[in-house]
């Protein structure tokens, strides 16, 4: 059916080679095991009525666990991994009768499918365990019932996060606490994931002040790293489960690159209504369909577009939309209705990527690459659920990154999966967590360590500078007025929320940096879909005034960027002089642009104070004769240099799990720290969150992917899909396509030249 269905795309009269690749996934049959251990009659029960036979890394899994050891189960979507930690937790919980087990999930929606996973198996076993979720939906009468009953607590990070200061509150609980459970792990990464694992080493602290010691099972995708962002994440030792044991149909993965409109090349089709045709001919053909987005906008416009194009055949009431924002009700009855065949098709944003229970699907579609290999292989697991044949169509964007895979679709399926990236060396964000760990418990400088190994004394030296602890007799305690817990924001590092209001009321809140982006005066700020005018920003209070008002422009604000370095930790000269170190970050935003498309319709001058933070980064000088060889041919060396710093950020992605957003860039000709042409990398966060350090270990092979990815464009000058970035400050001039593939090999030779010479002195 799916051959069939490729091949009437390729005879069809709208085709014009948008399938650049297919990649043929085989199937593979099932691998089981068994355990070591017999399980306790119940649960032997639930296997023989469900007639379960556990995959190979199940068993493992299990087998793992239940011997005492902290376990991570890195396998595919549908592996099975559910099954696979809620078996050692269901096997303690029936030999102890007082034993308690935490669920931590980054999402609502997941959550909520996973009691229902809990509940039925607590009805089968006859284990009384009142599974429930505890989180900022609770109403207030049920919390203390579920605190004091409940022996399986279900709730996410932002709720842990506040209940840890009333600790007492859940002193039975944590006392008899056997198992924490952290599911979808790879989530938790960044500057998210960087405040996730203080949070984790928190309630550890406050487990051990109870006497209890949790093992911790960690259910994550594939990722690069899975022993070491385990143990950053929680600060344990764990065990690895990658052997996939599960069974699996035939996967045809279809890349698919819009055409070009008009002859030069440089424009593609809209990738939205690529992606709405695709939908279309899926729905039309039966074959269950979820379509990824990258915005909720785009989600409810693609449904839209699709419901239209159905409406002829009087189908368009099998495709709806899925987003987060919809009321839980309505979200389960879209689940539900996906599961029970209903629905044909749904398009969602990456609400539906994590493990919600919604049956097996023909077919997925994937609407712009993710941003990681991750996220797109998580989406990809959604269709082929059993042993059937599905397909997967990834379309691309005109964006630099998406491109080079359309170019280099082995790159892709050849490459090992990202590194999730956590930083526990960001005193920005270590200083809170300290501050929110004495409001909890008095901390011992050396007792302590071992769940803050990383900056410790310096956060509480940082802290009583401030006035915010003090030293007693039992240790280090919280000092301030406010409650801490509302002073650390999970999701950034500045501690400076621009709070953003519409006729009095909250809107939204914004990073200090966000709001110079998107709500100065003048600015058009997007809101779920709708356009507001922000009037007023006072950056005293830190509150900006919008107005809710439809308008057919949008806002980009300019800036200049000034980069200092304030402190080196590796410098190198292997051909290409490159270092690493503490950069200080300067930028002066001094005008707005309003558009119309990529028209200019005016520009407005900003009057905003200077943005000044601290930020770890890496740069390399360009040598001086290859300056020359591009001088003596009249080029750009300037526009050279530009456009190989955006398309290094472009393809930084790549190497770190990251977000092109996530990092800051310059170039210039003459840097008065290095008297030298110098391009500069650095994360768009105050402290750095680890990006820099992950990329300046792969700094030659970011040159190579960056070279090729210029190199194989089909434009002459440069364009979006290379050298252009959406974010630049300068409006992206100048830009030079040529001089940046000269400075790119040239550098290359020398790096080469000197490794060979390196080489020869070895030998």
């Amino acid at each position: 059916m799916i051959e069939e269905f490729i091949k009437n795309i390729k005879q069809s009269g709208s085709y014009k080679r948008q399938i650049v690749h297919i990649e043929e996934l085989p199937a593979h049959n099932a691998i089981f095991s068994e355990l070591e251990e017999p399980l306790p009659e119940n649960l032997q029960n639930i296997l023989i009525n469900r007639k379960i036979q556990f995959y190979l890394h199940q068993a493992q899994a299990i087998n793992k666990a239940i011997s005492g050891k902290n376990v991570v189960i890195t396998t595919p979507t549908a592996s099975g991994k559910t099954l696979a930690f809620n078996i050692p937790v269901l096997n303690t919980l029936t030999r102890d009768k007082k034993a308690t087990a935490l669920y931590i999930y980054p999402t609502k929606a997941l959550t909520n499918d996973q009691l229902k996973v809990l509940k039925e198996l607590e009805k089968e076993s006859k284990i009384k365990a009142d599974p429930n979720i505890y989180d900022g939906d609770t109403p207030q009468h049920q919390r203390a019932n579920i605190r004091e009953n409940s022996r399986i607590i279900l709730t996410n990070p932002y709720g842990l996060h506040q209940y840890l200061p009333r600790h007492d509150l859940w002193r039975i609980f944590l006392q008899n606490l056997k198992f924490i459970v952290i599911d979808e792990a790879h989530i938790y990464r960044g500057v998210f994931g960087s405040n996730v694992a203080m949070v984790i080493r928190r309630l550890l602290r406050i487990c051990n002040y109870y006497h209890a010691n949790p093992q911790i099972i960690l259910s994550s995708a594939t990722i690069a790293n899975p022993q070491e962002h385990a143990q950053k994440l929680t600060g344990k030792e764990f065990e690895i489960i990658s052997d996939d044991g599960s069974p699996r149909g035939k996967k045809s993965f279809i890349f698919w690159n819009p055409p070009f409109i008009g002859s030069a090349n440089t424009i593609r089709r809209s990738t939205h209504q690529e992606t709405k045709d695709l939908l279309t001919l899926n729905v039309l053909q039966k074959l269950q369909t979820l379509c990824f987005t990258t915005s909720r906008q785009m989600a409810e416009l693609i449904t839209r577009w699709t419901k239209e194009d159905l409406r002829k055949s009087k189908q368009d009431n099998v495709v709806t939309a899925y987003r987060a924002g919809y009321l839980p009700q309505e979200r389960r009855d879209i689940e539900n209705r996906l599961k029970s065949k209903q629905l044909i098709g749904v398009v969602s944003t990456n609400a539906l990527e994590l493990g919600i229970d919604i049956g097996s699907l023909d077919s997925v579609i994937i609407s712009g690459y993710p941003g990681t290999v991750i996220s797109t292989w998580q989406q990809a697991g959604r269709a082929g659920r059993s042993n059937a044949d599905s397909l997967v169509t990834l379309v691309a964007f005109q964006n630099p990154l998406d491109q080079y895979f359309m170019k280099h679709p082995v790159d892709f399926f050849g490459r090992p999966h990202e590194q999730a990236i956590i930083n526990l060396h960001n005193l920005c964000i270590t200083l809170g967590h300290i501050m929110c760990a004495a409001s909890e418990l008095p901390i011992n400088d050396e007792s302590d360590k071992q769940f803050f190994p990383e900056l410790l004394t310096l956060s509480i030296q940082a802290l009583e500078q401030e006035k915010l602890v003090r030293n007693t007799p039992r240790g280090w305690v919280y000092s301030g007025t406010a409650r801490t817990a509302e002073m650390v924001n999970l999701t950034n590092i500045s501690s400076k929320t621009v709070t953003v209001l519409c006729n009095g009321k909250l809107l939204e809140t914004l990073t200090l940096n966000k709001a110079y982006e998107e709500a100065h005066i003048g600015a058009v700020l997007l809101h779920q879909g709708e356009t507001f005018i922000c009037e007023s920003l006072n950056l005293d209070p830190l509150i900006a005034n919008v107005k809710k008002k439809d308008v057919d422009y949008y806002t980009e604000a300019l800036k200049d960027v000034e980069v200092t370095i304030a402190k080196t930790y590796e410098k190198s000269d292997k051909g290409i002089t490159v270092g690493l170190g503490e950069l200080l970050i300067t930028e002066s935003y001094h005008t707005y642009l309003t558009k119309t498309g990529d028209t200019v319709i005016n520009r407005t001058p900003l009057d905003l104070p200077p943005l000044t933070f601290s930020t770890v980064g890496l740069w390399f000088i360009v040598p001086g004769n290859i300056r020359e060889v591009i001088d003596d041919q009249g080029l750009d060396f300037n526009g050279g240099l530009h456009a190989v710093e955006h398309a290094m950020i472009a393809m930084s992605p790549i190497f770190a799990m990251c977000d092109r957003w996530d990092i800051g860039g310059l170039s210039t000709s003459l840097h008065p720290d290095t008297n030298a042409s110098t391009i500069f990398i650095y994360d768009g966060f105050e402290g750095g969150i680890g990006i820099s350090e992950t990329l300046h270990s792969k700094i030659k092979q970011l040159w190579e992917k960056t070279l090729e990815l210029i190199n194989t464009c089909e434009c002459k000058e440069g364009c979006p899909s290379c050298i252009y970035s959406p974010k630049c400050g300068s409006e992206n001039e100048p830009l030079d396509k040529k001089v940046a593939i000269i400075i790119l090999k040239e550098m290359l030779k020398l790096h080469a030249a000197n490794y060979r010479t390196a080489r020869k002195r070895r030998v």
